[in-house]
């Protein structure tokens, strides 16, 4: 080795540690082999970091490291310039060895370069790192949910819950909550109706479940209730698997009036009575809309006993107007929407 790139016998002295750790994770990586992998990746990280800080080693040594590591364990793959360069990102990003144990090594290593080029405050991939744990997260999804700026929208719902829900429940539901929901797969013309709003999360119902969150059941759409003799139809009926409620969910095209409260109220109370069992807890509503005064659905939910919130929803941008002849017509997602099957009644 050249000896501008660092000292010979400092250079060999590492390079035998790393062989060492190597050779002791292989032996373990049968039991654990992803949080292994992610720990002796910290480790060669910190290694790097520190000579580097101490001995300002450059980018030379990390290409000389590359190129003996992969001569030695020719069958592992992880051992390019780049990946040693993230190896060292990552043990500056994470400099607690229990916050890595306990927490990011119980994650992919995708995941983890996910979060290096992503986020810059260290909360912020705590948060996001603790969320992919909890709900199973692929790759794609946490960088949709980075993306997406879910750790600022989470729990920013409206909601009365403090007041209309136990405790044990009040504080779970408001995190399951969002605000603004984020619609980016849709694009709707200005004179759109209810109709086609609630369609088009139909017809993108994949991803209308991916931005509701984890633990959401699809029920239907135009969920029948007959109350007094007369029908009444829910928008959307989702029954929630953690929470064991069902959720209702009625879409406005504008911005929020203090009426929807009653009709919600309304809804929920059949809800409760019509659809709910002795196990499953109050039945919640969210109220979807356009746009929202947080002073005047705060007033709205005031003295409303039944779990209710009130967000709002973000669409894709308009789209040019010589594009608007080829959006999908309410016919063309009626079809798509046979396509799937069954289900409009929740049956």
């Amino acid at each position: 080795m050249s000896p501008d790139l660092a000292p010979p016998n400092a250079y060999a002295a590492l390079l035998s540690d790393l062989k060492a750790q190597i050779r002791t994770a292989q032996t373990r990586a049968a039991l654990s082999v992803n949080r292994e992998l992610v720990l002796l990746y910290w480790h060669i990280g910190r290694v790097i970091l520190n000579r580097q800080q101490a001995e300002g080693w450059g980018a030379k040594v990390i290409d000389q490291l590359s190129r003996d590591l992969k001569a030695e364990f020719p069958d592992i793959k992880g051992f390019s310039p780049r990946n040693l360069k993230y190896m060292q990102q990552f043990a500056a990003a994470w400099p607690d060895e229990q916050m890595v144990q306990q927490v990011v090594a119980q994650i992919p290593w995708g995941h983890n370069i996910i979060l290096l080029q992503s986020l810059k405050d260290a909360a912020q991939r705590e948060w996001y790192a603790q969320a992919a744990i909890q709900h199973g997260w692929s790759r794609n999804v946490l960088a949709h949910q980075i993306d997406s700026r879910l750790i600022e929208r989470q729990g920013q719902a409206t909601t009365n819950f403090d007041r209309a829900l136990p405790a044990s429940q009040s504080e779970l539901a408001r995190q399951l909550l969002k605000d603004p929901y984020n619609f980016d797969f849709l694009t709707l013309h200005d004179q759109a109706l209810e109709r086609d709003l609630e369609k088009g999360l139909l017809a993108h119902l994949r991803d209308f479940m991916l931005e509701l969150g984890v633990g959401f059941a699809f029920v239907g759409s135009q969920y029948h209730l007959e109350v007094g003799g007369e029908d009444f139809y829910l928008d959307l009926l989702f029954y929630h698997l953690k929470l064991r409620c069902y959720v209702v969910v009625e879409l406005k095209i504008g911005e929020f009036r203090p009426e929807y409260v009653g009709k919600m109220n309304f809804y929920l109370s059949a809800a409760d009575d019509l659809l709910r069992h002795e196990q499953d807890g109050p039945s919640i509503g969210l109220l979807l809309c356009r746009t929202q005064n947080k002073v005047i659905a705060e007033y709205a939910l005031r003295g409303v006993d039944k779990p209710l919130g009130v967000s709002t929803y973000e669409l894709a941008g308009s789209l040019p107007a010589e594009l608007q002849g080829n959006l999908p017509s309410v016919e063309q997602l009626e079809k798509e929407m046979e396509k799937m099957g069954s289900g409009e009644n929740g049956e």
